[in-house]
């Protein structure tokens, strides 16, 4: 620790409901790791942890972790409403060889500061891996306050935090008071904050394009770790156009994962399968994202 770099939460390849696409999955973890990514998350938000059966999860992390052989830690998402969910989740991933886990808040009844606080230790008092925190009130209902991060991380198994709130003053005051604990890991969701995140301290990005560029992203990271402004305002501005063209179709709560999925399978990456309760996008909206991809050039 701490860890550091692009942490790409990885797109989880179906073939139907109740099957993993296992070609897809080799292929799409080597890809990332040739390009240098310094990581993998495993059933975040991006592999639809929550849509997928206990099953499916456990043979997921069990096929990353033997894919990758230990060359980066495997980060698995162990989210959950159940605590003793999460905690045999996390015993299974020690197992098969993940390195850590990241864990949001429960998502049905919202928890006040001190309930998160009281909920994250016992959890963690539990776990036989370090525990990342997830920071995802779009999702949860719940933000988790910046003090109760600070407290939380006095806790020797909480060894980091993701962020996916997208509030940047959230962010930079998170940031601000970890700045005399370098060991304290901190990482940013939303790929389009991801370099200026870094250039403020920050520790990384678990960024979702880099399923499809991986090598953007790990340039990027690498032009903010050395300040190099040109390569980044370069750099950015890709990031900036994927968003754009491949996230925001439509007006579904799902949009970026219709998009990314979409986009990874007209590029041959993955099939176009989502699990439920989630659809892929229609013809109309894949013939926009066929021609928004196809304009993307230089990446």
């Amino acid at each position: 620790m701490p860890l550091e770099g692009i942490v790409p939460p990885l797109v989880t390849p179906l073939i139907d409901d109740q099957t993993l696409d296992l070609e897809a999955l080799k292929e799409l973890v080597d890809r990332m790791l040739e390009a240098g990514v310094h990581g993998l998350f495993v059933l975040g938000t991006t592999g639809e942890c929550t849509s997928l059966s206990y099953s499916l999860r456990r043979q997921l992390i069990e096929e990353v972790c033997g894919m990758v052989q230990g060359r980066v830690p495997v980060l698995v998402g162990i989210t959950d409403t159940a605590p003793d969910e999460s905690v045999a989740l996390t015993d299974f991933a020690k197992r098969v060889g993940a390195a850590a886990v990241v864990a949001a808040p429960p998502y049905y009844f919202g928890l006040s500061q001190p309930e998160l606080v009281t909920y994250f230790e016992r959890l963690a008092d539990r776990l036989s891996l370090p525990l990342f925190l997830y920071n995802m009130p779009s999702h949860t209902k719940t933000m988790i306050s910046v003090e109760t991060v600070v407290a939380l991380s006095r806790h020797p198994n909480i060894v980091g935090f993701k962020d996916s709130s997208a509030n940047g003053g959230y962010l930079h005051a998170l940031i601000y008071a970890f700045r005399d604990r370098p060991e304290f890991s901190i990482f940013v969701g939303p790929e389009e904050m991801m370099a200026s995140s870094v250039l403020m301290g920050a520790h990384g990005g678990v960024s979702g394009g880099a399923n499809i560029f991986p090598k953007l992203y790990v340039d990027l990271y690498h032009a903010a770790k050395a300040n190099d402004k040109e390569s980044i305002v370069t750099l950015q501005a890709k990031v900036m156009e994927i968003s754009a063209k491949i996230y925001a179709l439509g007006t579904y709560g799902s949009s970026y994962l219709k998009g990314l999925k979409g986009a990874m399978s007209l590029l041959g990456l993955c099939q176009n399968v989502l699990a439920a309760p989630h659809t892929a996008f229609g013809e109309a909206d894949m013939e926009k994202l066929k021609r928004n991809l196809e304009s993307i050039e230089g990446v």
